[in-house]
């Protein structure tokens, strides 16, 4: 199985992949260990990563970027509608709510979802992963912010799918920077946890979290983030002042102009991360919009000041995240900072002020996430052995689940009110399950929820699940439980219903324990919704956190459910409960339906089967061209003694016609027009390459089966003792087999001497190859024979030893194996058989 990281971020996406010595990082085609997350999509093909980034300044309204910002949003969200105002490319708001892009692809307009163009950039990164591995690429660890909603990890799942990738877990991208840094370390201590902050400060936003190392764990603290401050911030304030400038200045609006758009935006890019280095720099485009070069420069003081409301922000996440972990300044070990935007000197000025001390940077601040998320597939994965490392997840939004009351009460006159408990609460383990009781007489629902929005900017409701039909056989409320999981994505959702019933079992009490199953139900369930008496209530989070987990994780409480069991010894019936599943059905608020997935599938394998006919194409078009230029050049230089000049001319004038040809009508044809062209070319070109391989080459062949020939015809003839023992005839067999070998090829050569290079040769490489197998094949086995064993005598055992003989023989006149096989293989190189080796009793060894 495969085992590879993916890390995609708003600007670009890394790859990194386990081998046995440990964490690679893949290169791209173009060498490049980061790729941009970038989909450009043309008149006959898509261009993805690096082909689509080249292609963006030619196409800037059909290139899509910055998908990372798009996924899961709805369309009325503030800091959507901020980034949509600096996107070249058309987005409008669909049917329910989220968003639709539009591009231009094979000649007409095409809509798009955030979730499908996402699958694009996987399927790029993929490909780069399976290119490197030589191996095919399903399984895999992707890194997600630790801000993305229920709905946003499940679009990153469904655009996983949609690439044709299994994500073993969606990992958090601070937990897999943490990950990355301690898994290494030897020193970590064995007790007393190192608490360390972890600062991650990208393209589009900063993510901080606490973690605590102790040898063999990774234990998350705290989470915080600031989903708007990022290096694109600090790219857009130097975007809008020399806007400004060149509207004073130049009398142009770029603001006006997509493609100006993006030209000085890519130069304020260059522009900050000079600035990051020097304290002052200049900006100089040419022709950057109405004809005109503007120019431009800027201190880093002055980039500094402009950036005051970008820069006085970067401080509540820390203090966020120190609170939330319970700790102080004083408790912090060291600081880690990661992040390509964490290297803008203002930045680090303010995280040096705030801890007091100076951040480190032990890791690449690009690579360390996506080599996280490896390191976690590693762990998941049976193929690699991992050092033993347990990593503590928690989950930075507290969920809760809410009910209506039953139709009884409000028939009772009992008031319908809403109710609801936090399951997980912030910062609970990942994974977890929890089971709460509910008490019904028919179908209910249950409604998973956020219950704090205030940092989400996003919807409370995250789903909304039916529970039933079901009906009790005692005519009354019926009792059900109900396990809610949190699973490895950070993914909520209910994952079943139970109808427990209870029936009388006629066994004495003490042969098993009466149990109380109402009672147990409270210590089993982590919430109990709904107690015995049918009125609901609210469950206090000491039970919730004293709850057993279902899923091997950590738990808290001293409650045990065996104390609620009897010991009394008066024989009643056994109640046993009987268990039997309810149907649920699930709605998730604006998650993609699974036949929409499923057509989402179908329309990326059309489009990637469209760029690979496409790339093909491309390549038999560059074959042909290349042909041309270079057969032309050879019948000039190489091929020119081995074509008439008649033919030549014409040949030149054929391939001048098919240049003409590829520059006008040619230029927009299908691969199998291509194919027809460059065969009808080889028709007259491969004749003539033919011609002059077969010159080229004819010497050396001949030249090999003449040292065949005369190597054959000096052993026979050769009075060597080591060919003593060949009869003369088989000798004579060899020589007449040479004397044939060498007429033919004397006739032959003669004859090709006397044709010119432009006719077809009569003396082929190929066959003067296979009359010198032919010699071999005969003449072997002859040369080769092995000499026959001497039988053994008692006079053998002398220790004098003779030729071809040995040493000592066996007793009882045996022949010895190893001397049979050392004769055998003896050859035509060898003078003469080694004297073999005796032991002390004289038998050969």
């Amino acid at each position: 199985m495969s085992v590879v990281g993916f890390d995609f971020g708003n600007e670009s996406g890394v790859v990194a992949v386990a081998r046995q010595r440990g964490i690679d990082v893949v290169l791209n085609d173009e060498s490049n260990r980061q790729t941009p997350a970038i989909v450009c999509f043309g008149d006959k093909q898509r261009f993805l990563g690096t082909a689509g980034a080249a292609s963006s300044m030619m196409n800037p309204k059909n290139t899509i970027s910055q998908i990372k910002r798009l996924i899961g949003r709805r369309f009325s969200d503030p800091e959507l509608q901020r980034d949509l105002k600096s996107l070249p490319f058309a987005v409008t708001e669909g049917p329910d709510g989220y968003l639709f892009i539009h591009a231009r692809y094979l000649g007409e307009m095409r809509t798009f979802t955030p979730t499908q163009l996402l699958g694009m950039v996987f399927s790029d990164l993929k490909t780069i992963a399976e290119k490197n591995l030589n191996a095919a690429v399903v399984d895999c660890c992707i890194g997600i912010p630790i801000y993305f909603t229920d709905l946003q990890r499940r679009a990153v799942m469904d655009a996983a799918k949609i690439a044709g990738l299994h994500p073993l877990r969606l990992f958090h991208e601070t937990t897999a920077t943490a990950l990355a840094y301690g898994i290494y370390k030897t020193d970590l201590p064995e007790n007393d946890p190192l608490n360390v902050a972890l600062i991650d400060i990208g393209h589009s936003s900063m993510q901080v979290c606490i973690a605590a190392f102790k040898k063999g764990q990774l234990k998350i603290l705290s989470h915080s983030f600031d989903r708007c401050l990022g290096g694109r911030d600090f790219d857009e304030v130097l975007f809008n002042h020399f806007a400004a400038k060149f509207k004073d200045e130049y009398k142009i609006d770029v603001i006006q102009n997509a493609k100006a758009c993006l030209r000085l935006r890519a130069a304020c890019e260059k522009l900050k991360k000079v600035l990051s280095a020097n304290p002052e720099a200049p900006l100089n485009i040419e022709c950057l919009m109405d004809e005109k070069d503007v120019r431009g420069f800027i201190k880093r003081e002055e980039f500094e000041q402009i950036s005051i409301p970008i820069l006085e922000r970067v401080k509540k996440p820390l203090e966020s995240a120190l609170s939330e972990a319970g700790l102080t300044i004083e408790d912090i070990h060291s600081v880690e900072v990661v992040g390509s935007s964490s290297r803008v000197p203002a930045v680090m000025k303010i995280l040096s002020e705030f801890f007091g001390k100076e951040p480190r940077r032990t890791m690449n601040a690009s690579e360390c996430v996506a080599k996280g998320c490896a390191l976690q597939c590693a762990i998941l994965s049976p193929t690699f052995k991992v050092r033993d490392f347990q990593v503590l997840e928690s989950f930075p939004f507290p969920i809760s689940l809410s009910w209506k009351g039953t139709a009884l009460d409000t028939e009772n006159g009992g008031p319908e009110n809403q109710q609801s408990t936090i399951v997980f609460p912030k910062g609970n383990l990942i994974p977890s399950v929890k089971a709460l009781t509910f008490y019904r007489s028919g179908t209910f629902t249950v409604d998973v929820q956020y219950a704090d929005v205030t940092e989400l900017q996003s919807p409370a409701k995250i789903s909304t699940y039916t529970i039933g039909p079901f009906q009790s056989t005692k005519g009354e409320r019926a009792k059900l439980k109900v396990k809610v999981r949190l699973n490895m994505h950070g993914i909520v959702s209910v994952e079943s219903a139970t109808l427990l019933e209870e029936e009388e079992v006629e066994v004495p009490v003490e042969k098993e324990p009466t149990e109380e199953p109402a009672k147990m139900e409270t210590g089993d369930a982590p919430a109990d919704a709904s107690p015995p008496n049918g009125t609901e209530a609210d469950v206090s989070m000491q039970d919730a956190k004293a709850s057993a987990s279902e899923n091997g994780v950590q738990e808290s409480g001293n409650d045990n459910p065996v104390q609620m069991e009897t010991d009394s010894k008066v024989e009643a019936p056994k109640k046993k409960v009987k268990k039997t599943n309810v149907p649920l059905s699930e709605v998730v608020y604006g998650a993609m339906l699974p036949v929409d997935l499923q057509k989402a599938v179908e329309k990326e394998f059309e489009m990637a089967l469209q760029d690979r006919v496409m790339e093909e194409t491309k390549d038999k078009k560059n074959a042909v061209e290349s042909y041309v230029y270079d057969m032309r050049n050879k019948l000039y230089d190489k091929y020119q003694d081995f074509v008439m000049e008649s033919d030549r001319d014409q040949f030149i004038s054929k391939l001048q016609e098919v240049e003409d040809w590829l520059y006008e009508g040619g230029e927009d044809e299908t691969k199998g027009v291509y194919i027809a062209k460059l065969e009808e070319l080889k028709k007259q070109g491969d004749p003539i390459e033919h011609r002059y391989k077969e010159s080229s080459e004819r010497g050396a062949v001949i030249d090999q089966l003449s040292y065949c020939i005369n190597s054959y015809r000096e052993a026979a003839m050769s009075t060597d003792l080591k060919f003593d023992h060949i009869d003369m005839a088989d000798k004579q067999k060899v020589l007449n087999e040479c004397v044939q070998a060498e007429a033919w090829l004397r006739e032959k050569k003669q004859l090709q001497d006397t044709l010119p290079k432009f006719v077809s040769p009569v003396l082929l490489s190929a066959e003067v190859r296979k009359k010198a197998e032919a010699l071999d094949r005969f003449c072997r086995p002859i040369m080769t024979k092995p000499k026959p064993a001497k039988p053994s005598t008692p006079e053998s055992q002398s220790p004098a030893p003779t030729e071809g003989g040995s040493e000592g023989e066996p007793q009882g006149g045996e022949t010895p194996v190893q001397n049979a096989k050392d004769s055998e293989g003896a050859g035509n190189e060898v003078p003469s058989p080694e004297p073999m080796e005796t032991d002390k009793s004289g038998t050969a060894a």
